[in-house]
């Protein structure tokens, strides 16, 4: 069977830069003019966006990953949304407005969102060229691109990739596979977070953040074919779970809308992993023969996810927020520890988004043995010895 490795690239706002050090600790580890190793890379929300530039620099991972880390290494929340007072508080307004004229049944401000999006619609049309994307495809570099955004109108987490020719759309429950050409609508598409940023229109529907809905994270990647699958994820997957408290303050609303974004954008994950390291279990035990009458394959699976809490490092650096996002985010309650978790998804800081960089490749070095596994280094390297 031909090895197609796919990589996963997990949404979480400004908590994807913790990607790009996983990815620059692969860049070393692998040989240094490497092409994509991943033959399907699958993006959502703030992940699609590293997905696509690793998709248009397929060619060359190694700088594709360096352009990675110049955008979140210099990241500027000005890049991303609106923070002059002007911008904030105009489009808070229509926020609230838009809220009240809901509650009357009026439904006439379009694009109402609590932040305006603009900058990184101008950032993204300058920095990614997406009809390189078929390029890669065409030169054999990249198997298939998979971006995922969730449709309000029908309620499906959809899967829209570009791949080579043979792929076919799949259906399940709540789920689509939709080939398209990929471009900036999709990345905008994918991560519109709820409330947030706002939906975009993707022919006849509007669509918002990916990991809405998406039940199954790495379903998307099985269906375009990958047989071996890296994870790198932005929950707290080496931090111990906090004790239950018998009593505890009322929550903020920032302390809620954390909360809730950490169901839409990390739960999912951890529920698929154990489903998908079930069905690996299932399939071990079973007699050859059986096996090959099912369509169930065992699928190598690595995960890479944070060893710190990213709450605790937003924390330290939630003082380098503008201004007026501080006040705007004091007034929910997200600038008190307890509103920690919004902040981190919004901390679109170099200061912040370096120290998860460094946390990302920190992380990833210390596994590098079974990195290198996971890309059968050791064996490839044998192979490549003169005779």
């Amino acid at each position: 069977m031909e090895r197609k490795i796919g990589l996963i690239l997990t949404g979480g706002g400004a908590r994807a830069a913790y990607q790009v050090g996983v990815l620059k600790a692969i860049a070393e580890i692998l040989p240094r003019h490497a092409h994509n190793p991943f033959s399907i890379i699958c993006g959502t929300s703030a992940g699609a966006l590293n997905a696509v530039t690793l998709a248009v620099n397929a060619l060359h991972f190694r700088k594709g990953v360096q352009y990675l880390l110049n955008i979140w290494k210099n990241s500027r929340i000005e890049d991303i949304y609106r923070s002059d007072p002007v911008g904030v508080f105009n489009n808070t307004g229509r926020w609230v407005a838009g809220l009240l004229l809901n509650s009357l049944g009026i439904n006439k401000l379009n694009r109402v969102s609590l932040l305006d999006n603009s900058p990184l619609v101008t950032f993204l049309a300058e920095t990614l060229p997406c009809e390189k994307i078929q390029e890669s495809i065409d030169a054999g570099v990249l198997y298939a691109l998979s971006i995922t955004a969730s449709g309000y109108g029908s309620g499906h987490s959809v899967t829209f990739y570009q791949g080579v020719k043979g792929i076919r759309p799949w259906k399940r429950a709540r789920r689509l596979g939709i080939p398209t050409m990929i471009d900036i609508k999709h990345l905008l598409a994918s991560a519109a977070i709820p409330f947030i940023f706002p939906a975009v229109r993707i022919n006849r529907e509007y669509f918002g953040d990916g990991s809405m809905r998406q039940i199954a994270p790495i379903s998307s990647a099985l269906h375009l074919g990958a047989n071996r699958v890296l994870v790198i994820g932005v929950g707290q997957g080496g931090v111990e779970t906090p004790r239950r408290s018998r009593i505890g303050d009322y929550p903020s609303l920032a302390q809620i809308a954390g909360h809730a974004l950490n169901s839409i954008f990390l739960d999912s994950l951890e529920v698929d992993l154990e489903r998908l390291q079930r069905i690996n279990r299932t399939i071990s035990t079973m007699p050859e023969e059986i096996r090959q009458k099912t369509n169930l394959r065992h699928v190598d699976v690595l995960v890479i996810a944070p060893s710190q809490s990213i709450e605790k490092i937003a924390e330290r650096h939630a003082a380098s927020l503008p201004w007026t996002i501080r006040y705007l985010l004091r007034w929910v309650g997200a600038m008190r520890r307890s509103g920690a978790n919004l902040v981190s998804y919004l901390l679109f800081e170099k200061g912040f988004c370096r120290a998860l960089v460094d946390l990302g490749y920190q992380d990833a070095m210390k596994r590098k043995e079974e990195i290198m596994a996971f890309f059968d280094q050791q064996a490839e390297a044998q192979e490549n010895l003169p005779q």
